[in-house]
């Protein structure tokens, strides 16, 4: 998935061009002018982290500098090119995935210019499925069908009847059709406990067993959760940071306030003395689904020990 960076980086660099970043960023909190000496090496650098770059500029100017160093779709920032008219605000890279289109969208409204969306799908009115995913907070865990799935929309194709087709599921080993576009929703949170300075490997290792006995996929994570005493634990904080994920913490009173004969939650005596909490792992989870459904929360798989000091629990929000 993208970099959760929210950064918009705007490039000027005339008075009149400068003029036109200041009036379009104070729409957006999270943004920065710039008007670098050294393009290559600017561009070098923001690349990597920003949500979006928008160039105030001739399109050439934009391609010439982004283009050493665009990598993926999925990676890439969002890349943008206003004219220092303003007439009219043009995507050239991520447009989908990265949300260039949307964001074309959003600033050609705000400032009554014309959005340029030359994407196919767009242009025929047909949804874009990468822009769907993002949108509905998907991770696509095949892209590479991306194109073919579009090709087939546009040629107006029925997915019904053909070898092709999306599926949109956290479980492993549905592919209905020949060639299964696989679109995990991020509705799953695992909970934790482990013991102190636990090795980073050994944690990963128990998650992935977990995770796998448990049919579902990696990329349907959302979020881990533990109790706060586990807040700075490495191998959480390792696990958390490589994967994008949310990682929340929560005190034993705000884990013991959960009902849980509501969920058949498990308890510990032992865990109890230890922590202030009777479990930590489900409790976790549920509390974390809660906290990020607002609605409804279900616990997919309790408590279950992964070698030595990890406990794991894994619940699902809808």
């Amino acid at each position: 998935m993208k970099n959760p960076n929210e950064k918009i980086i705007f490039i000027a660099f005339t008075s009149r061009a400068l003029n036109l970043a200041e009036r379009i960023s104070k729409f957006f909190p999270e943004c920065e002018i710039h008007k670098p000496e050294n393009l290559h090496e600017f561009v070098r650098e923001i690349f990597p982290e920003a949500r979006a770059i928008i160039f105030i500029s001739a399109c050439g100017i934009a391609v010439r500098a982004i283009a050493p160093f665009v990598k993926s779709k999925l990676s890439d920032p969002a890349v943008l090119v206003i004219g220092e008219s303003g007439e009219f605000v043009i995507p050239i890279l991520s447009g989908h995935i990265g949300g260039a289109n949307s964001l074309a969208r959003k600033i050609s409204g705000l400032i009554h210019a014309q959005a340029v969306i030359t994407t196919a799908t767009d242009v025929n009115n047909i949804i874009a499925i990468d822009e769907w995913a993002v949108k509905n907070n998907c991770e696509i865990e095949n892209p590479e069908l991306i194109k073919r799935i579009s090709a087939e929309l546009l040629r107006g194709n029925s997915q019904s009847s053909q070898s092709i087709g999306i599926a949109i599921t956290e479980q492993l080993q549905i592919t209905p059709w020949q060639e299964t576009l696989v679109l995990r929703p991020k509705n799953l949170v695992l909970g934790a406990g482990c013991k102190k300075n636990l090795a980073p490997e050994e944690f990963e290792i128990a998650a992935k067993n977990f995770l796998e006995s448990a049919g579902v996929s990696e990329l349907s994570l959302r979020a881990l959760a533990t109790i706060n005493i586990k807040s700075h634990e490495p191998a959480l904080l390792n696990f958390a940071e490589k994967r994008n994920l949310e990682f929340f913490t929560f005190s034993s009173q705000e884990l013991m306030q959960l009902d849980g004969r509501e969920y058949f939650l498990a308890s510990s005596a032992r865990v109890l003395e230890l922590t202030g909490t009777d479990n930590v792992c489900e409790r976790a989870a549920i509390l974390c689904a809660k906290n990020l459904a607002c609605k409804n929360a279900a616990l997919l798989r309790s408590k279950a020990i992964f070698s030595e000091g990890v406990t794991l629990a894994l619940s699902r929000f809808f």
